[in-house]
């Protein structure tokens, strides 16, 4: 058997966050010495992909990439990857799925309203569960794809209206506060990041549009709050079959109390993502951080059984 597999950094796919991936894949691979970047133009594996040669760093945002299905087709064929495993990947995909198990490690998860596209609620029915001010996004997206901020009644049903009868959707208290999220690598919670969204919203255009917000990191949080999310951060990887790396999401309320909103399997690594900034609150620059993601493949390459 092959001892030292060429890594293969994916990135592309069809799903609506290509551009990202692709960001995010070339910024990777510019770092790892050897990396051989490939460009995927389909939701597929290349045929020439081999487990007893290659290793995968998979860089891939939304749909088969971070679903599960690609994990899957990996474990298939056993080739060894970094990250999520394939059901890791699929239920930390499914938001409604992910604040269950939040809920049942003790993490706190604010109430939602989950609903299919073709079974919308009344704007009413979501305003007598949840109060006027309301988040409204798909439960199995990522990047902020979809996202509804609504104040009132009016602009609900407008919402609703405008969403399609396909699909699975979620709906929330809007929380008022700062947005905040932390890395996880190997398990264990790097640093806290406030995120300051300058047109007040961290929507899809503003997370990846360089200029549009603010971070601070880490966080101006005392000590105490400091560790109490970072230890919820921390059981939620672990609730949830994590591996590797991961990023959690968490908002701050005024009142000091805080709640998750998502864990993301495969974070963005483009010159605005989150993941690098909390690395570099431990003292990771993103060549290193890179490095720690992708050696736990490495490793798993020299196994009897790869996953």
């Amino acid at each position: 058997m092959t001892l030292s597999p060429e890594l293969i950094v994916l990135c592309g796919g069809l799903s609506s966050e290509r551009e990202v991936s692709l960001r995010s894949g070339l910024a990777v691979s510019s770092v790892l010495p050897g990396a051989r970047l490939v460009e995927l133009e389909t939701d597929a594996l290349p045929d020439w992909l081999d487990g007893s040669r290659h290793v995968v760093l998979p860089i891939l945002h939304g749909g088969w990439g971070e679903d599960g299905r690609a994990q899957a087709e990996m474990e298939a064929r056993g080739i060894a990857f970094a990250g999520c495993s394939s059901s890791a990947n699929r239920l930390c995909m499914d938001k409604v799925a992910t604040k269950a198990a939040m809920r049942a490690a003790g993490v706190p998860a604010i109430p939602e309203v989950a609903f299919a596209g073709a079974a919308k609620p009344t704007a009413a029915a979501l305003v007598a569960a949840l109060g006027e001010q309301i988040v409204i996004k798909p439960s199995d997206q990522g990047s902020s794809v979809g996202l509804y901020m609504l104040d009132g009644p009016a602009e609900v049903a407008k919402a609703l209206a405008e969403i399609p009868a396909s699909g699975r959707w979620m709906a929330e208290r809007r929380l008022r506060g700062r947005e905040m999220s932390i890395g996880l690598l190997d398990g264990r919670p790097m640093g806290l990041v406030e995120i300051v969204a300058l047109t007040g919203v961290y929507d899809y255009k503003t997370k990846y549009t360089k200029g549009a917000s603010e971070y601070r990191f880490p966080a101006p949080v005392g000590p105490a709050l400091t560790a109490a999310i970072s230890a919820a951060a921390a059981r939620l990887f672990a609730a949830c079959g994590c591996r590797d790396f991961a990023r959690a999401d968490v908002f701050l309320e005024p009142d000091g109390q805080f709640y998750f909103l998502e864990i993301n399997t495969m974070p963005g690594m483009t010159e605005t993502s989150l993941m690098p900034k909390s690395a570099s609150c431990v003292g990771l620059d993103f060549p290193a951080l890179v490095r720690r993601m992708a050696a736990p493949a490495l490793s798993r390459f020299t196994q009897p059984v790869r996953r």
